[in-house]
């Protein structure tokens, strides 16, 4: 952790809503006049897609079942370390994107699926938000977990998690059922072994819990809407946490436990808002007095 140069980190499976926790620091950022240092979680794979496929086919012939793109020996986690370590002791480090889509990568004139080149931090930055699988890893080898000053976690009820990440894979990637639910089966045990254990690790997490049948995710049509839904919101350390302004800004909120606060699923975004403009308000004034006393 560090004074001068703090870490956000907001981890999640795929298809879980990381990204719509990362629009509202957008939001938060452009409002407050942040400059962040953006990491996508993606970019820390080991393969691109074409070398992803041809290992799994390998990985499958020699027996392997649970290959997946959640386990250590497809992710740079000591690289990914190496940054969060470099950034909060000066400031700096090195990213990549991963272009996903042909939008993605027109830009770059590169194929989809392929990596940009490796290239350092833009300079004099207030801080570094990373947005992906792996924020809060920690294995003998690693201790990625230790380094955030704000770890939040995603964390839809697993059949929901299903159903978006389902949703999202058949009408955005154009991949058909039975191939993504391949990939859910595939990657479960490392699902267990390196994605729920960081949700013990994290600060806060954020878990949508729908309020409608999703008993099998595989048949669902439509991915339960926010209204559908309720948030359940779990600090680890709810020391320094104002209760009774979030139950009173946010309407038919309340609580469920002393350190859980429960929101209708449509006032999620709001109640991410009202929580961490506060963190980023204090993460700013340590920055600022730190940099005043070298």
């Amino acid at each position: 952790m560090s004074a001068r140069h703090p870490i956000i980190a907001i981890t999640g499976s795929s298809g879980a809503g990381t990204s719509s926790v990362t629009r509202t620091f957008e939001n938060i950022f452009r409002r407050e006049n942040v400059r962040a240092a953006v990491v996508e979680g993606d970019s820390f794979h080991r393969y691109d897609r074409g070398e992803m496929r041809q290992r799994q086919r390998a990985a499958e012939e020699a027996g392997n079942t649970h290959f997946s793109h959640f386990g250590p020996e497809n992710n740079l986690f000591a690289e990914l370390e190496q940054l969060f370590h470099s950034y909060g002791e000066s400031g700096t480090g090195r990213r990549r994107r991963y272009l996903h889509d042909p939008v993605e990568a027109q830009p770059y004139g590169q194929e989809p699926g392929t990596f940009t080149p490796w290239e350092e931090l833009p300079g004099d930055t207030d801080l570094l938000f990373y947005e992906g699988l792996h924020g809060a890893v920690v294995t003998p080898e690693i201790d990625i977990a230790r380094h955030p000053d704000l770890l939040i976690g995603v964390v839809p009820v697993i059949n929901l998690e299903w159903i978006q990440k389902l949703w999202r894979d058949k009408h955005v990637r154009g991949y058909s059922a039975e191939a993504v639910t391949d990939t859910i089966l595939r990657r479960m045990p490392d699902y267990v072994h390196y994605i729920a254990p960081q949700f013990a690790h994290t600060h806060v997490n954020f878990q949508r819990v729908p309020v409608v049948d999703t008993s099998n995710p595989f048949i669902a049509r439509d991915i339960p809407t926010a209204d559908e839904s309720i948030c359940v919101i779990r600090f680890a350390n709810p020391k320094g946490i104002d209760f009774p302004y979030l139950l009173n800004m946010i309407n038919n909120a309340w609580m469920s436990r002393a350190n859980t606060l429960v929101v209708p699923g449509g006032k999620m975004e709001l109640a991410m808002q009202l929580i961490f403009t506060p963190y980023i308000w204090r993460m700013m004034e340590r920055r600022q007095r730190a940099r005043q006393a070298v």
